[in-house]
């Protein structure tokens, strides 16, 4: 196995010499034989072990382990201890996820503070079985079906090619020590129950079983470059980008022969689960939206609209006779001038006697009404938005320019008529947009 190890790593990771590698070891079987691997073949590295204080003693014998043999082979090494059970309380998840949550931030803080360029881990080919089994039996796509990738960013994974049965052999023959987690013996969790049951019935119906694994996980990859190859392109026709939005043209997805897949490629990164929903969002009326935990995506006319989910903001903020210039949350100039150039939907220039400071930013109000520059009588600043085909997230993105309660300017797109500067003012404040 070392000789395959060396080989595989080299070739497959053959940017790792010369790199600052750490290595997490939860003490493991696996762990310790990446370890001693790693060792037996020249490669310098840190360990990083993770105490999740989850098995009383036991996990405080692991960590014991972890530092004793780290310091008997002068590694360096890192250990943390959470409070785990507190965490998934508190965030309301299941013990795996809140550990995995933990175990990644960690190792991510500490590459960043120490330096490291990748992390190593040491999962394997019947991890990744497994992994696809879990997933399968869940519901997932493609991308779900292949498993464990052997890189992921600066995660590197390489016993991804070995078994578990070569692992317990390689420890074995080369007396690598190492703890059991009395908690692998358990079906309390799912990828136990996989592991226990199903993983092996699925050996003895073919021995070959993780070789034909391994060429299926080779095809299915391929199919997915094939996928994202042709997303990509359609992608560029049907999804216009702007700083903080994505807007997918529902005309032309319409006529896609399977939007649903190209919605469900485009998609799958911000976190969306609710996929018979978001399919329903393309024929739904204006104004329906569906949420990820971080972004939301709004049915807008003839338009899917991604962005950042945001929480409803009241704030209004106040703008003194002095200042010049402000930077947020807009940036504005004020000036005084002489006479008049022209208006703009960026500029506008306004009778400054007729102004009450401080001038107020704030978001639109139900029941806002304006007086907008070249029509009579006034308007609601809600019948502006609909006629002006405003989608949801433009409203909440515009801002109001106040003298007290009424409105100057819906900033960037109409000035009020009642504040407009004219050949008469004498006191003339431009306002722009930088």
């Amino acid at each position: 196995m070392l000789q395959q190890f060396q080989h595989y790593i080299t070739t497959t990771f053959s940017f790792l010499k010369g790199k600052k590698i750490v290595l997490a070891v939860s003490g493991g079987i696996d762990s310790m034989v990446l370890m001693h691997l790693l060792m037996r073949s020249g490669y310098t590295f840190s360990v990083a072990h993770c105490n999740f204080q989850l098995r009383d003693q036991e996990s405080d014998q692991d960590e014991e382990f972890v530092k004793m043999t780290c310091q008997e082979h002068y590694i360096p090494y890192f250990i943390n201890r959470f409070e785990t059970q507190k965490y998934a309380d508190l965030h309301k998840k299941s013990i795996q996820i809140a550990a995995r949550e933990l175990r990644y931030n960690w190792f991510d803080e500490l590459m960043h503070t120490n330096g490291y360029d990748f992390l190593l881990t040491a999962h394997h080919i019947d991890d990744s079985a497994e992994t696809f089994l879990i997933n399968f039996t869940r519901g997932t796509g493609l991308e779900g079906l292949m498993g464990i990738p052997q890189q992921n960013k600066n995660i590197l994974r390489p016993l991804l090619p070995f078994s578990r049965e070569e692992i317990e052999r390689y420890a074995q023959e080369n007396s690598v020590s190492w703890r059991e987690d009395s908690s692998n013996a358990s079906d309390k969790y799912f990828r136990n129950k996989i592991r226990h049951h199903i993983l092996p019935i699925l050996k003895e119906l073919n021995p070959n079983f993780l070789n034909s694994f391994q060429q299926t996980l080779i095809h299915l990859q391929e199919a997915q470059c094939l996928v994202e190859e042709a997303s990509s392109m359609v992608y560029e026709d049907v999804v216009e980008e702007t700083n903080d939005e994505k807007r997918f043209d529902l005309n032309k997805l319409q006529k896609l022969p399977h939007k649903t897949t190209y919605l469900y490629q485009w998609l799958k990164p911000y976190g969306f689960t609710a996929w018979n929903d978001i399919f329903d969002l393309t024929e739904a009326q204006s104004g329906k939206q569906i949420f990820s935990e971080d972004y939301r995506l709004l049915k807008d006319r003839d338009f899917l609209i991604l962005s950042k989910k945001t929480e409803p903001q009241n704030e209004s903020y106040e703008i003194q006779e002095q200042l010049k210039q402000i930077d947020f949350p807009i940036n504005l100039r004020l000036s005084d001038q002489s006479h008049i150039i022209s208006h703009s939907k960026g500029t506008i220039f306004v009778d400054k006697l007729s102004l009450k400071f401080p001038l107020i930013l704030r978001k639109w109000q139900e029941g806002d009404y304006f007086y907008p520059s070249g029509m009579q009588g006034k308007k609601k600043v809600s019948k502006y938005f609909k006629d002006e085909k405003f989608s949801l997230i433009d409203k909440e993105k515009t801002w109001l320019l106040c003298s007290e309660n009424e409105i100057i300017w819906i900033v960037n797109h109409r000035a009020d008529q009642r504040f407009l500067a004219n050949e008469k003012t004498q006191h003339i404040l431009k306002i722009e947009v930088l």
